[in-house]
């Protein structure tokens, strides 16, 4: 049995947590829009062809804000394939397949009402400009009276979509997208991009991205020189990182969020330089607009390219998630949470199919990977305002880390006056005893106590399975101040007033 502590204070917060932290992503890749959120003529689509049983999910997740179409695949796409009667089918080559565009720009707006989410729309600044991405932003959110805005009342949409968040792009220093830039030179078109965008919706808020990830040569460098150009008219950078375990080391793997937490870190500070530099008032924002596990579908996917080449709806990036995935996800939520006051803005990507907690098999059932589970009682019990959390116990060292705390945790009092731990234990041979120092808290009743845990680290949900890794609800028990924390588990921890 290791022994571990954790004080917390009620006046220590870190930051009000944003809801959209609780994201994710819907990307034209693969199976995540065509036989996943969208197929007609399944037994549970409606009348618009959306998968009600999808939905149902998702609503189950809580998803606040998804980002949508992309991804890779909006640099060469063109957003009035996707409106009106007439759609023309193009070739995707960010993912090598057909795109029918039966499913566009009203097709998720609608999908995002049933789903309880707002729309998060990214604009193609890959091959096309800020003419483009103001008219976009024009036929979205202008009311009416001009030929954008009336092109949208004819396609069906009396109202205003009122999209809010917009993505300036997509990982625009990667050589695998199309028509990817330097630095300055993508710095210039988000800036005049952002800049238009906003005169046409002045309540809009924009996303610059970021470096496509912290091991690219151009990282840090990336993120200066472009903040240098378009800091003024921006409001968040986004970042993405994804971790894999392709070597089966899990100690090594369930101590990636510490990289994650060193990136968090590392652009907050880029951003705040230039704020130095520009003797700005205004604070820029991160948005950790894809992070997720992405490895187990590799090999596969190389396969399918080759034996289907351009096709549609293929079983693209389909990774089957065990439950250390499950455990990685857990911490990434915690890594989110305690950086609150910084990263506003979180998207899981993606949503349903593609590296996702939601899987559907055509023209049959859908079910939640094991991912699904953190997410979900993060985004239930996570919202409120974060505290810092001071852990003290046993460290160790894995191949790439040094100094892993046995255990992890992130700490949010609600507005409701409630509060929840959301602890994982990294031990994978031991239990913990876990000291909880509640200072200024008063009198507290220690109500629920959630464990996600299984023998198998393999283990996974299957659609005739589905509940072989589940979260299981145990008495909550904080004998002499302590709780247990399974090994190799994720906790959730909830406390009212007595």
């Amino acid at each position: 049995m290791k022994n571990a502590s954790l004080i917390l204070d009620r006046d220590y917060a870190v930051s009000k947590v944003d809801k959209r932290v609780f994201g994710s992503f819907l990307e034209h890749l693969g199976r995540a829009v065509y036989t996943g959120i969208y197929e007609p003529g399944h037994p549970t689509a409606d009348e618009n062809g959306l998968r009600r049983d999808v939905i149902d999910l998702v609503r189950r997740l809580n998803v606040p804000i998804v980002r949508y179409p992309g991804g890779n695949f909006v640099s060469g796409f063109k957003w009035e394939d996707s409106v009106g009667p007439d759609r023309p089918k193009r070739l995707d080559l960010a993912w090598k397949t057909t795109e029918p565009n039966s499913f566009g720009l009203h097709e998720f707006v609608d999908w995002c009402k049933k789903a309880g989410a707002e729309p998060m729309y990214a604009i193609n600044l890959g091959t096309r400009g800020p003419m483009e991405a103001k008219e976009v932003v024009e036929y979205s959110n202008h009311a009416s009276g001009t030929f954008l805005s009336d092109l949208r009342v004819k396609n069906g949409a009396k109202d205003p979509f009122g999209i809010k968040l917009w993505c300036l792009g997509n990982e625009m220093d990667g050589p695998w997208q199309m028509g990817s830039k330097t630095a300055y030179e993508y710095g210039r078109v988000a800036n005049e991009a952002s800049k238009m965008m906003k005169w046409v919706d002045p309540s809009i808020e924009t996303v610059a991205c970021g470096s496509s990830g912290s091991g690219m040569p151009t990282f840090g460098e990336w993120e200066y020189r472009m903040l240098d150009e378009c800091y003024d008219n921006v409001d968040y950078v986004s970042l993405h990182r994804y971790y894999g375990n392709p070597h089966n080391d899990t100690p090594d793997f369930l101590a990636s969020t510490m990289d994650l937490s060193d990136f968090i870190k590392t652009v907050a500070c880029i951003c705040d330089s230039i704020k130095g530099k520009k003797h700005s008032k205004k604070q820029v924002n991160l948005s950790l607009d894809e992070w997720n596990v992405w490895y187990h579908s590799h090999s596969d996917d190389q396969t399918i390219y080759k034996n289907e080449p351009w096709g549609t709806a293929l079983h693209l990036l389909e990774d089957v998630y065990n439950f250390e995935d499950a455990l990685l996800v857990g911490l990434m939520l915690i890594t989110i949470l305690k950086n609150a006051d910084r990263v506003k803005v979180a998207c899981l990507a993606q949503l349903v199919n593609v590296i996702a907690p939601i899987m559907t098999r055509k023209g049959g059932g859908a079910w939640a990977q094991t991912t699904f589970y953190p997410l979900m009682q993060a985004s239930t019990y996570g919202r409120g305002v974060s505290l810092q959390t001071i852990v003290q116990c046993e460290k160790s060292d894995t191949k790439h880390y040094t100094d892993v705390p046995a255990v992890d945790a992130a700490a949010v009092l609600g507005d409701d006056g409630s509060l929840t731990v959301f602890a994982v234990n990294r031990s994978l041979d031991e239990d913990t005893a876990l000291s909880l120092d509640l200072r200024g808290f008063g009198e507290v009743k220690f109500t629920a106590h959630s464990v996600l845990t299984h023998s198998d680290m393999k283990a996974v949900n299957t659609e005739s399975n589905p509940n072989e890794v589940i979260p299981g609800d145990v008495k909550p028990d904080l004998t002499e101040g302590k709780v247990l924390l399974p090994k190799a588990s994720w906790n959730v921890l909830r406390f009212g007033k007595e």
